[in-house]
């Protein structure tokens, strides 16, 4: 069981940790296979974004809805009580690392340093912002690690942010190495959701063709009561996420 269009939901609370050059949010990274959008619940910020075209800055009010696609790097500035609904194509693949942290570039190239410094305890995993992250809130140690997760991905963005598109090349090119490994598994989990779900739909198109209206009559609703434990430290913020498997008929 997905969500619709093999998506993903998470509600996000953008960190308001002072980072190195004095504005509070999250950690700046990059999805490789993976769109992502986001629906202002909440607050105030700003969403710095670098790509092909530049650095940009976009403003991020309480009902703003922003999405961009593979290839741009993010970072959210948090200006106050920011919280967002955070919706990820390709449900499976984000949550399996799907993103890569504008670390400096000595990190970047050796994927054990990488994986160390990405890596929450107790369990290592290095989610993205709008996945689970594997570590709960609520844990010192936790919230020290996470933050100096956050303050090196900064320090590497605000490198990459100065040196203009052309830097961009370097940094794709190492984030591609580091997770060349993990295409199959990828590949795997895009076949099982998002594609499946895309055949789904074409097969439910060959049926009307057909005049055939039986599928509708295996039509369900599900329900997802709201999450009550604990967050989880995101790349930028804490997560609240909707785990599909958890629904049930209402």
């Amino acid at each position: 069981m997905t969500f619709p269009g093999a998506t993903s939901l998470t509600v996000l609370d953008v960190y308001d940790w002072i980072a190195p050059d004095g504005l509070r949010g999250g950690s700046a990274h990059v999805h490789l296979a993976s769109a992502e959008g986001y629906v202002v619940l909440d607050g105030a910020g700003r969403l710095q974004t670098l790509g092909a075209r530049g650095y940009a800055e976009s403003g991020l009010g309480p009902g703003d809805c922003l999405w961009f696609t593979p290839g741009i790097i993010h970072r959210l500035v948090n200006d106050g009580g920011l919280r967002l609904l955070v919706v990820m194509a390709n449900a499976g693949l984000p949550e399996a690392g799907d993103a890569v942290l504008t670390f400096p570039p000595e990190i970047l190239a050796d994927p054990a340093t990488y994986a160390r410094a990405a890596a929450l305890p107790p369990d290592g995993a290095a989610g993205d912002g709008a996945a689970g992250d594997g570590a709960l809130a609520g844990d010192g140690a936790l919230a020290d690690a996470a933050r100096r997760r956050r303050d090196l991905a900064i320090e590497g963005f605000l490198v990459l942010r100065d040196a203009g598109p052309e830097a961009l090349a370097g940094f794709f090119a190492a984030a591609v190495r580091l997770v060349a490994g993990r295409v199959p598994q990828w590949r795997e989990r895009w076949q099982a959701g998002a594609l499946a779900t895309a055949a789904a739909t074409g097969g439910q198109l060959d049926q009307l063709a057909d005049g055939d209206a039986g599928y509708l009559a295996g039509g369900v609703l599900r329900r997802i009561a709201r999450p009550s434990g604990p967050r989880r430290y995101g790349m930028c913020g804490l997560l609240t996420g909707y785990d599909p498997a958890a629904a049930v008929s209402p």
